[in-house]
């Protein structure tokens, strides 16, 4: 990078140490106001007014933003998501949930607060070579997630790279976790049922005895699949749920399966769909039983591109250094930010928040932030921006 953008660089780190406790504030209170899927009015209208003078314009869900800042080429993108989970808050903290049910127990409230860091500091520096488009997206903790609807409104034309950060409560705070390639999986959801005309247990051999029917599902399906892909495609068929009948001397006519499939290769979660359904009804067919199958394409594998982690790497170091920049493990939990990789290269980085103490662990209602890590998120993507906005103006020739 030219001493112009170096400057810059030095520059956003003392802005987020002059605003920290602005962002904390921030982050404080999105946490104690989330919103489900779709449903993100307060969190759109906060945002718009922090950004108030940028031209945020909603995204035609009418809920999330995009906003620009900068001006000319290249384009990079920074994506945040805003909604929460459906599950209680179960923190005796002053910022603690205001909504019954509801909880920002996935960091996206720190995600958020981080994007708009980024957008804030250059809109208040200047000086960018080229644009930064941040894009706050709605439901991301929904199937197939509300990055469809960004990549489907255009979002994302134009733009060279897109990068994304994800809260890790196994990494302590300061630390940022890297990995080129698949970082998260694929994740379906699946919903079997199987039928039969039901009888006494006392005579199986005079109907479709369903609950060996499901058993066998159960157990043959995962079984078989494990001898029809190749294992380092890293696909799974986990069973979540299983219900059929209630008394005990009578075989039911009906009997349920839900489950989830993860896969951290692109291209087998292509052809998942397809040999999972042919698995199920041959292993159901052996049996007599009917079987109907309900399956339901959910998120692909966040693939890392090399090169844009090679520009979070070069901004790490400046960001945290060569001591704290660990290698993320894959982790078969689905994000949306996949969806992106169908337009331009992504990369998404493990931002630590592990303040002490156990593990505040994703998806419970006690999960916390060491909120030091807010102003490492701002720095990180900043100077990741700069970065890339400096290799995407002078492509390398091959």
């Amino acid at each position: 990078m030219d001493a112009a953008v170096e400057k810059l660089g030095a520059l956003v780190d003392d802005w987020v140490r002059d605003h920290s406790a602005q962002l904390i504030s921030t982050r404080r209170h999105l946490h104690a106001h989330p919103e489900l899927a779709f449903a993100e009015f307060e969190t759109t209208s906060f945002l718009e007014q922090r950004l108030h003078g940028l031209n945020p314009r909603r995204l035609p869900t009418g809920t999330g933003l995009v906003v620009e800042v900068g001006s000319g080429e290249p384009v990079v993108v920074l994506r945040a998501d805003i909604d929460a989970l459906p599950i209680n808050d179960l923190k005796d903290v002053p910022y603690a949930s205001t909504k019954e049910g509801l909880a920002h127990a996935c960091g996206h409230d720190v995600h958020t607060t981080v994007v708009l860091g980024v957008a804030l500091a250059f809109s208040e520096l200047g000086g960018l070579p080229g644009r930064v488009r941040c894009v706050f997206q709605p439901a991301e903790e929904t199937l197939p997630g509300g990055a469809t609807e960004v990549v489907a409104a255009g979002v994302l034309d134009g733009a060279s790279r897109a990068f994304a950060l994800h809260c890790d409560p196994s990494v302590p705070a300061g630390k940022v976790g890297l990995r080129a390639g698949a970082i998260t999986a694929a994740c379906d959801r699946m919903d079997v049922s199987l039928m039969g005309p039901g009888g006494h247990t006392a005579r199986p051999q005079l109907t479709v005895d369903l609950v060996d029917a499901l058993g066998r599902v159960i157990t043959e399906v995962p079984a078989l699949l494990s001898r029809q892909v190749d294992p380092r495609a890293g696909m799974s068929l986990v069973w979540g749920a299983v219900n059929a009948g209630i008394a005990a001397n009578a075989i039911p006519q009906r009997g349920h399966l839900r489950g989830t499939v993860r896969v951290l290769d692109r291209d087998a979660w292509k052809d998942a769909e397809d040999l999972i359904r042919a698995l199920v009804e041959r292993v159901a067919a052996t049996t007599g039983a009917q079987v109907d199958v309900d399956y339901v394409r959910g998120v692909p594998p966040v693939v890392n591109d090399p090169r844009s982690v090679a520009l979070l790497r070069s901004a790490a170091l400046e960001t945290v250094g060569t001591e704290n920049v660990v290698l993320s493990p894959q982790s078969m939990g689905g994000e949306d930010f996949g969806w992106f990789a169908d337009v331009l290269p992504i990369a998404l980085a493990r931002l630590g928040t592990h303040g002490g103490g156990p593990p505040l662990d994703l998806h419970r209602g006690m999960f916390d932030v060491d909120e030091r890590a807010i102003g490492i998120g701002v720095r990180l993507l900043a100077h990741t921006v700069l970065h890339a906005l400096t290799a995407d103006a002078h492509p390398a020739r091959t």
